[in-house]
């Protein structure tokens, strides 16, 4: 089957969740990609929405984190304040999945604003909602998002969730518990925190994405690892699987 770049980017990123464990989802690409993995290679695994859902089993996906399928479906439904306080903050989740307006070089997250100004911004984005929690407190976090100069800028124009910070240490330093973004998933490849600096590099690039159209994309001198890989091809069944999520009518 032929595929977009755009499926390629929502292939790779359930693949990056193991069967067995819980994941804390956002609406759009993450919840896609959630149900994705959990429709194919992880039946398993444990999707866990901000609404208070825990294990939820949507045979559709969801319209928003209000979405009566998440509660018919889950194994639990407990109140906002308990899946903050008990599960999330205490770092009982596994992986966060989040997705972003703006990210930096050290994987800062914008989904407030655009533009320097707060009370006068060019654009109003949607807004925190949990994300900041998440990224604080999840044991991972996996970044899914669009790679263009727009979105992958040298300095996000508001820090609505801390990646890395300004660099090695600034996680600790602030008392986030989780280890930050481990993984970001785009539609040309994907990235990931050098060990030492925190700085995202280049780790693959999907199937017929050269290196230049990635840094032609990409708002600050981007990092290549010394080994670039090239990511699998979706396969038949993924792609099936995929289209039949996102249209279930077809």
């Amino acid at each position: 089957m032929t595929y977009s770049p755009g499926e390629m980017m929502t292939v790779a990123a359930a693949r990056a969740l193991a069967p067995g464990t819980s994941c804390f989802v956002g609406i759009g690409k993450p919840s896609t990609a959630a149900n994705l993995a959990r429709r194919t290679h992880a039946p398993d695994l444990v999707l866990v929405y901000e609404s208070g859902t825990i294990g939820a089993k949507p045979d559709r996906l969801p319209l928003s984190i209000g979405d009566g399928v998440l509660a018919e479906t889950a194994d639990a439904v407990v109140s906002v304040p308990e899946i903050f306080n008990y599960w999330l903050q205490p770092g009982r989740i596994d992986v966060g999945f989040l997705g972003a307006a703006q990210l930096d070089r050290f994987a800062n997250i914008n989904t407030t604003v655009i533009g320097k100004d707060y009370t006068d911004p060019t654009v109003r984005l949607p807004g925190a909602g949990g994300a900041p929690e998440i990224a604080a407190s999840c044991r991972e976090v996996i970044v899914i998002v669009a790679h263009s100069r727009r979105t992958f800028v040298t300095t996000v124009d508001f820090v609505t969730s801390v990646g890395f910070g300004a660099g090695p240490g600034d996680r600790e330093r602030h008392g986030l518990r989780g280890r930050g973004p481990q993984l970001v998933v785009t539609d040309l490849g994907m990235l990931a925190p050098d060990p030492e600096t925190c700085e995202l590099t280049l780790t693959h690039l999907h199937p017929g994405v050269t290196l230049d159209e990635v840094r032609a994309a990409t708002g600050w001198e981007l990092r290549v690892a010394a080994e670039l890989r090239t990511t699998a091809a979706p396969t038949d069944t993924e792609l099936s699987v995929l289209r039949a999520l996102e249209n279930p009518t077809s």
